[in-house]
């Protein structure tokens, strides 16, 4: 009775111990801020979105006049003789000075232009639907970290335990080996468990170590104290269902699509870049001596016309590659789609294998209880030895490690469903962030706007602000 009252005195101090800083521990979603908001991964591929940004603005570029300068500055020297130098030896020397302004502008060139404007577009729709797929990863790299801490402290807090438990163990042992009541055998197996119980909990602890510093990478700072998971998210309970709506709203799908229409516009284009095309072109042009008052001054303007007759196949050669990359894109998409369907079935798999373990383990969990209790109940009475005190002790602790990873299995596998899904994203999780917004800078760069424009000044400001200029 005073072992068990010790028991008991021991399990109510560690529940207060675990439950004191729930008040002020981190949630599952705190994580997912946090990762959000650090994250150097997210960081790239919103560059990389800026930079396909730019594709547009440098595609529409070639709708407008290029205007362009040029100056030289010429010294001319030599020596002549002829009839009017009466044959003399006479040097010659000129300096003079030259500056143009010259102007292109495509008048026709059979919607090449046009096209690879739409091309760029198609292009940015599929990055930005790239960088939603990142941020998906980004967030379930956050939930697995955080759950991966709070299997790793309740595993060390178990094994906290059970030394402590096997360590009263052994003291009743010898106490009981003193008086006589049982053997060496018996303290030594108590030793031997208690040496094997310290071995796990030196590796409960180093794997909490090591999930510290996976969660210090994703989130971007040590983890205190972590609440748990209250409630699972919700999604499709039917798999037909689900992967329904992956095929129609999943980023991977999403970005393939746009990737098939690019290369439907750019089979367009290779077939565009076979006709001719027509130029307006304008050049002003004064030239000046140095050394007399000699000067010239004019320009030119005209119409260029031309377009390809004999390239050696190259140009029928890029609209049969186009139409390959065509194909290989449409490919790509059957791909994606069978591949995102697996992948709904795989997570609902295995978030109802995660179910079905944790089920299992709470029965495991109070069968072994009982044994346990009834087991150091009979010790106590002299039916049972040490050993079997021991073995039912292990039985409850495999028990209850099973349930705390069971418990951290259907988190994970749950989260992992909306990922499939698609759903995985800071405006689907409500999470109280400052969401990147990649309409904003393709808005002001998808006109080509030229530094001193007031466009161009706004674009500065939005620049400075993301730290970038």
């Amino acid at each position: 009775m005073v072992k068990r009252l010790k028991l008991t005195g021991l399990a109510v101090a560690l529940g207060l111990v675990i439950a004191a800083p729930m008040a002020r521990a981190e949630t599952l979603a705190d994580a997912m801020i946090g990762a959000y908001n650090t994250s150097g991964l997210l960081e790239q591929n919103r560059a990389v979105l800026r930079a396909a940004d730019e594709d547009v603005a440098q595609a529409v570029s070639s709708l407008r006049p290029v205007i362009s300068w040029s100056a030289d500055a010429t010294r001319q020297f030599g020596t002549t003789r002829s009839a009017s130098t009466s044959n003399f030896i006479v040097p010659t020397v000129s300096n003079t000075v030259s500056a143009s302004l010259i102007a292109e502008l495509t008048l026709i060139d059979n919607g090449q232009t046009k096209l690879a404007i739409e091309t760029a577009k198609e292009a940015v729709l599929a990055t930005r639907q790239q960088l939603v797929s990142v941020e998906q990863q980004v967030l379930l790299s956050a939930v697995e970290a955080h759950l991966e801490v709070r299997r790793a402290i309740e595993n060390v807090a178990l094994r906290e335990n059970n030394v402590r438990l096997i360590t009263q163990e052994l003291r009743a042992a010898q106490e009981r080996f003193e008086v006589g009541e049982v053997t060496r055998t018996d303290t030594s197996l108590a030793e031997a468990r208690l040496a094997a119980a310290r071995s796990q909990l030196a590796a409960a602890q180093g794997a909490l170590t090591v999930a510290r510093e996976q969660y210090l990478a994703i989130v971007g700072r040590t983890p205190g104290a972590l609440q748990p998971l209250r409630s699972l998210p919700q999604f499709p309970t039917s798999v037909d269902e689900a992967k329904a709506i992956a095929v129609r709203s999943h980023p991977q799908v999403k970005s393939v699509q746009h990737q098939v229409a690019a290369s439907e516009l750019n089979i367009l284009r290779a077939e565009a870049a076979m006709k001719p095309t027509v130029r307006l072109s304008g050049r002003l042009t004064v030239t000046e001596g140095l050394d007399t008052d000699r000067f010239t001054r004019g320009g030119s303007i005209g119409l260029e016309a031309g377009g390809p007759i004999y390239q050696g196949g190259r140009l029928t050669s890029l609209v049969r590659q186009s139409m390959a990359n065509r194909d290989s894109a449409r490919g790509q998409l059957h791909q994606v789609i069978d591949q995102v369907s697996q992948n709904v079935g795989n997570a609902y798999a295995q978030f109802r294998i995660a179910q079905a373990s944790l089920e299992s383990s709470d029965r495991q969990v109070r069968a072994a209880t009982v044994a346990f209790r009834g087991v150091r109940e009979e010790a106590a009475l002299g039916a049972r030895t040490t050993l079997d005190v021991l073995n039912a002790e292990q039985e409850l602790l495999n028990a209850r490690s099973a349930r705390i990873s069971a418990q951290v299995d259907e988190g994970i596998a749950a989260y992992r469903v909306l990922s499939a899904l698609g759903r995985l994203t800071a405006t689907d999780l409500k999470l109280n962030v400052q969401q990147y917004d990649p309409v904003s800078y393709y808005n002001l760069v998808k006109d080509g706007p030229i530094q001193k424009s007031q466009q161009g000044q706004q674009l500065d400001r939005v620049l400075k602000a993301l730290g970038k200029n």
